[in-house]
Order: structure tokens, then sequence, then C-alpha cells
């Protein structure tokens, strides 16, 4: 009985690991063949937003972050962090918001994972905030 236990411990440990560190272990790892991705649909939809032309296809400009300005002015950049556009888009879909509040929600999960509050001020009681 303790065997299975400590299997079980041991597998539920290890694909914690994979999940906690899957995008620095995914370079990594070979390609996905064809054949097994027809067998997961949903796989098939993903389409990584490059450019800003494509992010602002996708729905990830306003008019307070304006992208297509970037690309009437010819910017030469790629385009925004591939990372932060798939939270944006994630917000969007889970919490049914705009653009706009996606970017606001995500920008105050960063502040609450740095001890900060919505408005600015640090968290930690022993901060010095004002002389």
């Amino acid at each position: 009985m303790l065997f299975y236990v400590s299997l079980f411990a041991i597998v539920a440990l290890i694909v914690l690991a994979l999940h906690r560190y899957r995008f620095s272990i995914a370079p990594y790892l070979p390609e996905v063949p064809h054949r097994v991705k027809s067998l997961f649909p949903r796989l098939n939809n993903y389409i990584p937003l490059s450019t800003f032309a494509d992010q602002a296809g996708a729905g990830m400009s306003s008019s307070n972050f304006d992208i297509e300005a970037n690309i009437l002015d010819g910017d030469s950049r790629t385009g925004l962090d591939e990372h932060g556009t798939q939270e944006v888009m994630e917000i969007m879909r889970r919490e049914r918001v705009n653009f706009d509040q996606a970017r606001l929600i995500r920008h105050n999960r960063i502040l609450a994972s740095n001890g900060i509050d919505p408005s600015g001020m640090p968290l930690d009681s022993k901060a010095i905030t004002h002389l």
C-alpha cells in the first residue's frame, strides 16, 4: 500500500514540476507529429501573433493603446511580448472583458505578485512611503 502511495506522490511531483516549468522545457521538446495533432483539434487553433499587424488584427489595440499607429509609423520591432499577449487574450476570453480591461487586470496581477496594491502603494508594512 505504501508503495502505491509513494508512486502516486512521485508521479504527482513530476507532473507538477513539468507544469510549473513548461515554458522553459518546451523549446527542448520535439515537435508533435501531425497525426497526433489531428487527434486533438484544439491544438490546431493556436497561431502565434508575432507582428503588430497580427496583434492588431486579433483585437490587441484600442484608443488607449494604439498598435495601429506603430504599423503606420513603420515600427521595426517584431510586436508585443508573446507571453504577455497570450495572457491578455486569455483574460479577455475567460473574463469576457475588452482589451483595456484585460491589460489592467494583468497589470494588477503583476503588481500583486510583487507586493504592490492597485494604487501603487507597497503592501509591506515596513515600507516607508512618506517622510
